[in-house]
């Protein structure tokens, strides 16, 4: 029985750029391991854009592991989606306009059908369990947006 108590996790940080700019480098998901602390390499499978099926590779510390995601949300300048296969959850990357001009982008980790019961397992016995690797995902996302900030301010 998956562990359906799941709160999201999120995080949100301002760009000084159009979401024009933003989309430009977040909508191709091979880029991730340039800001994620986490994912060290992506592979697309077939086209970027919705239904695109991604194989990534994580690691934290010496521990790797593979997850096959795909593409379930591709809004143009506004959202893009995908589904981990491997553990159920939806990651995202949300943008929205600003007064300034400017894009708030917010990632977020859902848990809509909860985290599959052999992700729970490995969470708790090597990522040093649920509560912890979560708190290591959100501090993560701040990591992630203030990398992608970083490049598309600097372009």
């Amino acid at each position: 029985m998956p562990l359906t108590d799941v709160a999201p996790i999120t995080a949100t940080l301002d760009i000084a750029a159009p979401p024009a700019a933003v989309w430009a480098v977040v909508s191709d998901l091979r880029n991730m391991p340039r800001w994620s602390p986490q994912t060290v390499k992506s592979i697309l499978r077939g086209e970027n854009g919705a239904g695109a099926r991604f194989l990534n590779i994580n690691r934290k510390g010496p521990l790797v592991w593979p997850t096959r995601s795909k593409v379930v949300r591709f809004e143009a300048e506004r959202e893009i989606a995908w589904r981990i296969k491997d553990n159920y959850t939806v990651w995202s990357l949300r943008l929205e306009p600003t007064a300034d001009g400017g894009t708030r982008v917010t990632q977020t980790r859902e848990a809509p059908d909860g985290i599959s019961d052999i992700s729970v397992r490995l969470t708790k016995t090597v990522l040093g369990g649920v509560d912890d690797f979560a708190a290591t995902l959100e501090r993560d996302m701040g990591t992630t947006l203030a990398a992608i900030k970083a490049e598309v301010e600097a372009a």
